[in-house]
This record gives C-alpha cells, structure tokens and sequence, in this order.
C-alpha cells in the first residue's frame, strides 16, 4: 500500500464546491419561504383596507420591506387581492422562475 498522507485534504478539497453549492440551495429555498410569508402578509393588509375602504395596492405594497419594491406585483380585481413575489436570488434568472404568489379576499366596504 502507497502512503495515505495527505488524503482527507484532497477529499475535504473535492467535497467543498458540493457543500458551497448545498448550501445556496438551502439558502435560496429559505428565501423563497420568507417572500411567500412577506406575500401573505400584504395581501391581507391589502385585503384589509379594502374592507374599511382604503386603498388595497397602497396598503399591500406599504406592507413590503424596501427590497421588494421593484419585485412585487400588486393587483386588485373586485374583492381579491394578489400579490406576486419574486424572492432575492443572486441570479435573477433563478428568482423570477421562484416567484411566489398570494391572494387574499375581502367584501369591499359599502357594498
């Protein structure tokens, strides 16, 4: 047998890129999971509004952090409100395929 020095190096070294490359996966799967809560979240505060007859979109989008400015939707059709997410991605590519979405009703105030 040859000598064996030197061999937990090269596989701790082979293993690395597939650690790094699990670990963006689990991360941008949290993240997926943290836009459809944020998208819950402002769909039922548009909803909401619109019941005590406000206006949902400004009240849905309200509800938003800052960086989801620029990647969510907000749409209103009669009682319905939804919102689509798309979460943070380093590839933006890889966020808008995640996109999430969420609807939330409510009877709007006077009818």
């Amino acid at each position: 047998m040859g000598s064996e020095r030197g061999q937990a190096t090269v596989e701790l070294l082979a293993a690395i890129p597939l650690l790094l490359i699990a670990g963006a996966i689990a991360s941008q799967l949290l993240l997926t999971g943290y836009a459809l809560t944020l998208a819950d979240g402002a769909a039922e505060a548009g909803a909401l509004a619109l019941a005590a007859g406000g206006q949902a979109k400004i009240a849905a989008e309200g509800s938003l952090p800052a960086w989801a400015d620029d990647r969510a939707e907000v749409t209103v059709r009669g009682g319905e409100v939804t919102v689509r997410l798309a979460p943070p991605s380093l590839l933006a590519m890889v966020g808008d395929r995640l996109a999430v979405t969420s609807s939330s009703y409510a009877r709007p105030a006077g009818r």
